[in-house]
């Protein structure tokens, strides 16, 4: 039976039926050669993987006909096909009034971060080890085809396809720069006179520098991250011993948790102690488009510091405008008026923008176009207007504009003779804005679980300076060839290691904290975010803007454990079958237990998805954990709007020890609702020293969308559809 070409599918195994000893690639290679007919050569050459270092179960490439075949063995638990995700970019600690290094160095240094991501430069000046002390005793990684030191510290690399483009290195250097700009943002060293060609001068430095960095490559140029691959790297990330793990990358339209590679991993990460930070993605600010839903990780959206790019034109009218010196196509290669706006490669023609500044209409490319026409410069007239708060990098001398910029460039270009522009060098200005939620960071609604707030929190994304592969083109045009250290890039993929920092910081004082405490205390020291600037309130930063230092030290903690988040999936309608394919555990049952309303999680956000015409009527159960003082009491103060009436029980909270939990009650309750926005609210517990804020949420959704089936997520409150199309979120 010949499988060899198929696609890739990976497989969890009930521990007690189906367990791995420490041969456990022999046990895959049995099952295998039973399925393929007994041909040893086929199961060899099927076996991508064998997981069994945290968790069990294969990768292998198999035809429809034998994964029918195989997902009816008794043995078996789940089989999901190797669907391909994406990769979702240092002043940004100073605006946050956080000095990286402030706890000692050898605290700091029993952290081991772990980013999946497109590798790393190593020889960045960044990830160098001067005064760093051998890797902690824990340490069980590898560095494989690269040099590690005492700072990075392990270097796995991952390709279940056996595809490396041109542009890669079979190994986890990074091609793309990506990789190296995340692990650099929190865990960098100091680089005095760091800059991207002259801009943003000054001291690159991540949040915790003297942490250690782990990097499993699984996102190359061109193909994305495969699932496969990072189920992997997963596995070995949590048996080498890593202590909080970055994801800058995940999916445009969320999976249910049993078909998602990420959530799953990250389970068996949380299973493990180990907290799963991941971007939230770029899709925003349309509504419902965040990724990473599941409540076990720390999703974060991205938002801006008090710091901008600007690069201004002046034209000859002596007014601050970019120039616009042509629009003409390259009606003899086949384009016409659109390609041409769009300046998009090969749709210019070059006899009469050669040399010129030109006025592009679109947001699509890189406007290599212009390059390739001679062209000299370009300016954007960005047709989506919120997208002008991202600086973007051009292989050329370039700038963006609004559209009613745009337009008024366009008819002094037309109305004048000789139209004459030059473009100014770049300058940094001060944002007296900020911070805001970036324009591309993905919104709330939760799409799989509507009383789940998503985002959990926002971070600094917008316009960060951070490391670079000098491989990498600072712009992504194949027709750039600058060489730099360092590059300016936003994202969700930029604020995620902001996120993944402070979690490492914590962690470092308080090493016995689970992955809930640790984002509990996140999330519940949160500066507040004006709402007056962002439209979509806690559906586009969540508990609020992190604050690395309050972290430390948030008073009560929400904890929760892995048999809370079993009992949550059960609540949604997962049922034994289902729960296994997240857990890899014959023993995860939910008998017993109805499907619900997930109000009785421990989580520290409060949300309330209100069917149009119905009443607002719910009840959460919390329990917090005195992590400060051993006698303190707290009392709680409430803010809501007055449609909605809330009221908690007890009013106070009374600790005698360090660890002793406290349980109280929040009923909500309101009139009828239709078309009703998102109604912001807080609840907040204070003792004189600790501030304990949670957000409170009130919303409505379609009717009937409130389905207790995990298996049409996109269908739950109404928005989009499904795609099993993975993205790196830049």
């Amino acid at each position: 039976m010949q499988c060899l070409n198929n696609s890739i599918f990976y497989y969890f195994f009930s521990v007690l039926q189906f367990y791995f000893t420490k041969r456990a690639i022999n046990d895959d290679f049995d099952l295998l050669f039973g399925l393929l007919d007994g041909s040893a050569s086929l199961a060899k050459e099927s076996l991508v993987y064998s997981y069994g270092r945290s968790f069990n179960g294969f990768a292998a490439k198999l035809s429809p006909p034998e994964v029918d075949t195989f997902s009816k063995m008794e043995r078996v638990i789940s089989v999901i096909p190797n669907h391909k995700l994406h990769l979702h970019t240092t002043h940004s600690w100073e605006f946050m009034d956080f000095s990286p290094g402030k706890i000692r160095p050898q605290e700091e240094g029993n952290i081991v971060i772990g980013f999946l991501d497109s590798g790393i430069w190593p020889e960045s000046e960044s990830f160098n080890d001067e005064g760093m002390s051998p890797p902690p005793a824990k340490w069980k990684g590898k560095c494989h085809n690269i040099t590690c030191n005492n700072k990075i510290i392990g270097a796995r690399y991952y390709n279940s396809e056996g595809l490396y483009p041109t542009t890669e290195f079979k190994s986890p250097r990074d091609a793309i720069g990506h990789g190296t700009h995340t692990s650099s943002t929190a865990a960098g060293r100091e680089v005095d006179g760091a800059s991207f060609l002259g801009l943003a001068k000054g001291t690159a430095t991540g949040g915790v520098p003297n942490a250690r960095i782990a990097v499993y490559k699984v996102c190359w140029d061109m193909l994305g991250c495969s699932n496969a691959d990072i189920l992997a790297a997963f596995d070995d990330a949590i048996a080498d011993g890593v202590d909080i793990l970055s994801m800058s990358l995940g999916s445009d339209d969320p999976q249910p948790f049993f078909d998602d590679a990420l959530a799953i991993g990250a389970f068996h990460a949380m299973k493990h102690g180990v907290l799963s930070s991941a971007s939230a993605g770029n899709s925003g600010p349309s509504p419902a488009t965040a990724s990473n839903l599941a409540p076990w990780m720390l999703t974060v959206a991205a938002s801006s510091m008090d710091r901008k790019f600007i690069s201004q034109v002046v034209l000859g009218n002596g007014e601050i405008y970019p120039v616009w010196a042509g629009d003409v196509a390259n009606y003899s290669g086949g384009n016409g008026l659109l390609n041409a706006k769009n300046c998009l490669p090969g749709s210019l023609n070059s006899n009469k923008i050669a040399g010129k500044i030109v006025l592009c209409n679109s947001v699509l490319g890189d406007y290599t176009g212009v390059v390739m026409a001679n062209g000299l410069g370009a300016i954007v007239s960005f047709p989506i207007p919120f997208l002008i708060d991202i600086a973007l990098s051009y292989p050329l001398p370039a700038t963006q504009v609004k559209t009613g910029d745009g337009d008024a460039i366009l008819e002094y270009i037309r109305t004048t003779e000789n139209p004459i522009g030059t473009i100014l060098v770049g300058e940094t200005w001060k944002d007296i804005m900020a911070p805001y939620v970036a324009s591309f960071s993905s919104r709330g609604p939760n799409r799989l679980n509507p009383e789940i707030l998503k985002p959990d929190i926002t971070a600094p994304g917008l316009d960060i300076l951070a490391a670079w592969s000098p491989v990498a083109s600072p712009s992504g045009s194949p027709f750039d060839t600058r060489k730099v250290k360092f590059n300016v890039i936003s994202g969700t993929s930029m604020s995620c290691p902001h996120a993944s920092a402070v979690a490492a910081y914590v962690k470092a004082l308080h090493p016995n904290w689970s992955p809930a405490a640790i984002k509990s205390a996140i999330m519940t020291t949160a500066n507040v975010m004006d709402p007056r600037k962002n439209d979509d309130h806690e559906f586009a930063y969540g508990a609020g803007h992190v604050n690395p230092l309050a972290a430390t030290n948030p008073g009560l903690v929400y904890n929760a454990s892995e048999a809370d988040y079993i009992h949550f999936l059960c609540k949604q309608g997962y049922n034994t079958s289902t729960l296994k394919q997240i857990t890899g555990e014959s023993n995860a049952s939910c008998d017993g237990i109805v499907p619900g309303r997930a109000w009785d999680l421990n989580y520290p956000t409060f949300g309330v998805a209100v069917e149009d015409g119905q009443s607002v009527n719910a009840t959460f159960t919390r329990t917090v954990t005195n992590v400060a003082s051993a006698n303190s009491t707290y009392r709680v103060t409430v803010q809501m709007p007055s449609s909605v009436n809330v009221e908690v029980h007890p009013k106070e909270l009374s600790f005698s020890t360090v660890g002793e939990k406290k349980t109280f009650t929040v009923k909500v309750s309101g009139p009828k609702m239709v078309e009703q926005p998102i109604q912001s609210g807080t609840i907040v517990w204070k003792d004189g020293v600790h501030v304990v804020r949670s957000p409170l949420i009130v919303y409505t959704i379609t009717p009937n969308s409130m389905t207790t089936s995990p298996f049409r997520p996109t269908e739950r409150i109404g928005f989009g559809a499904n795609s099993n199309n993975w993205n790196m979120h830049f």
